[in-house]
């Protein structure tokens, strides 16, 4: 049970992060995605199945923003969700440098799938946001280098 209630705040806030980026700067979204973060970390504490289930509810939510496909961020963050989980158990991706890696290598999958899902459904090219939307990477995998660890000393945290 602490497992959904700690991924439903991940999603809440990511919810409200997202909303407060795209009120100040549209910009901000395309160098941002949270909803990746909150899936990444997820799938990297609890697995694939977790991943795969957090990246379905925070694509959809994502989608819900956006005037696109319903269900196109939904599948890629699926995708990239259970890779991650899968991928972690494997690999220990817990040192600082090494989260660096692994989100940024997940972050650019997950952007290269949904581009070229977009790509694929509109025929029509990717709005880049003047370049923006490739900071993405780099942003998430920065992030998450500072984030996760701090967010593993709270979880380790007994209550």
């Amino acid at each position: 049970m602490k497992n959904f209630a700690a991924a439903g705040m991940g999603i809440i806030i990511a919810f409200f992060l997202y909303s407060i980026f795209g009120k100040i700067s549209p910009g901000l979204l395309l160098i941002f995605n949270i909803f990746a973060l909150v899936v990444f970390y997820f799938a990297i504490a609890r697995g694939e199945l977790y991943g795969a289930f957090l990246g379905t509810i925070c694509g959809l939510i994502q989608d819900s923003f956006s005037l696109g496909i319903f269900g196109l961020s939904g599948l890629t963050l699926t995708i990239t969700g259970y890779l991650a989980g899968v991928i972690s158990k494997k690999i220990n991706v817990i040192p600082i440098k090494r989260t660096f890696v692994f989100v940024f290598i997940l972050a650019s999958f997950e952007l290269l799938l949904w581009s070229s899902l977009y790509l694929l459904i509109f025929s029509e090219i990717v709005n880049t946001g003047g370049g923006l939307i490739f900071f993405q990477p780099l942003s998430s995998a920065f992030l998450a280098s500072l984030l996760f660890p701090f967010l593993r000393k709270i979880e380790s945290i007994k209550v």
